[in-house]
């Protein structure tokens, strides 16, 4: 009798040694690289988008692949603000899973496969429902850099209409490799992409950066709507050089906040 106690805890060690094992091979099997930095800095993303209301139980962020540009990794169809390192997966540009594992993946992950197929210069995405912006998604009122903060929308924010890539009775989502495809042509050099009466879509070069973006754009589009009531339409918004210049300096700082937040969405604030 004496004996299995210690034979009992011995399996216990073993058994939480095996699912520690598995857990880390999970995550580094998905890199194929053993970057276990990169899947847990998305997975940080995913907080830190929810954490600063970009995102709530609908959205997604995914980062191309640091070791092969036709693979991408973003997290299973959940809430962003519940992924963990586990929920990652790997896909190709035909929005396949590597190792789905019985994981169900996100309907519009063609927002994502079309534009990394397409923009090579495209390292991060971020799709939201950001609600400052959907206003201007659905008014003639384009969505301009108010501050310099956002001045990366000096490149402009174009708006994707759905009706001219899916016809009159779509649900308004991208559920296909052809919808992704006319979204990603309509995003053309732009950081910022408004969807019609549904959200945006945010492109970046890193995961820093198009947190960075997803998070200013909703920001900005609070501020041009107050300053556009207080001036009742008149707003001085950044010229181009101005915008083009502080996109410049803003890209050099991208540490600072990117830091900031991923310790406040961890709960170390």
């Amino acid at each position: 009798m004496n004996n299995s106690i210690p034979l009992f805890g011995a399996f216990l060690l073993a058994g939480a040694a095996a699912a520690l094992d598995y857990a880390e091979s999970a995550s580094a099997s998905v890199t194929g690289s053993g970057d276990r930095g990169l899947v847990d800095d998305l997975v940080a993303a995913n907080h830190v988008l929810y954490r600063q209301g970009v995102v709530d139980g609908f959205g997604h962020v995914s980062v191309r692949h640091p070791g092969d540009p036709a693979r991408f990794l973003l997290a299973r169809s959940m809430a962003p603000g519940l992924v963990t390192a586990d929920d990652i997966m790997e896909l190709d540009l035909d929005g396949n899973a590597r190792d789905p594992r019985g994981r169900t993946l996100y309907v519009e992950r063609f927002i994502h496969s079309e534009i990394y197929k397409v923009c090579p210069e495209v390292n991060a995405i971020v799709h939201s429902h950001s609600p400052s912006i959907i206003p201007f998604s659905v008014t003639a009122v384009p969505l301009r850099p108010i501050y310099h903060m956002s001045s990366f929308l000096g490149a402009g924010a174009p708006v994707f209409e759905i009706l001219e890539a899916g016809g009159p009775a779509t649900d308004m989502l991208i559920r296909s490799p052809e919808l992704g495809s006319a979204l990603a042509s309509a995003l053309g050099k732009s950081a910022v992409l408004l969807m019609r009466g549904h959200g945006d879509v945010v492109v970046g070069d890193s995961l820093p950066q198009v947190v960075f973006r997803a998070i200013y754009t909703e920001v900005n589009a609070k501020l041009q709507a107050e300053a556009l009531r207080l001036g009742q339409g008149q707003v001085n918004f950044l010229n181009a050089e101005e915008a083009a210049n502080a996109t410049e300096t803003n890209n050099r700082v991208l540490g600072r906040p990117w830091e900031l937040w991923k310790q406040q969405a961890a709960g170390r604030d």
